[in-house]
């Protein structure tokens, strides 16, 4: 069975041309090379897998003949991901609770007024 394909059956991408995609980019890797969308996947290979900035390291246990239930994806694939790959994750939202929002943008004229009105109340001006 093809890699995308493979990806999609265990749902590990919600569809088969976001998996294509995944390959093209080389984010994903089977034995530690760069895999193409149409390469073969066969039982006891090591995958590596990119996905929302973690490695997923998955072994496959068996080659599913089409999409399977969320309940069933444990007979087909074996997680092997360690926890420290989540944790990093959740360290990375930690630390952008200090920046914007994301889509906020520029600061407007408001956000602007408000930060020089900021500025002015707590003595930051060097003008004195």
């Amino acid at each position: 069975m093809r890699i995308d394909k493979y990806l999609w059956a265990i749902r590990m991408f919600k569809t088969r041309s976001i998996a294509t995609e995944a390959c093209k980019k080389g984010h994903v890797k089977i034995n530690n090379v760069n895999a193409k969308p149409s390469k073969d996947v066969y039982i006891g290979e090591k995958l590596i897998v990119r996905k929302n900035q973690i490695n997923y390291q998955l072994e496959v246990l068996d080659v599913p003949p089409n999409r399977v239930g969320a309940k069933l994806v444990d007979l087909y694939r074996r997680d092997t991901t360690p926890k420290e790959a989540f944790d990093h994750l959740d360290l990375l939202k930690y630390s952008k609770d200090y920046y914007r929002q994301k889509g906020a943008g520029r600061p407007s004229k408001k956000d602007r007024r408000d930060i020089d009105d900021y500025q002015e109340n707590n003595n930051f001006n060097t003008e004195n």
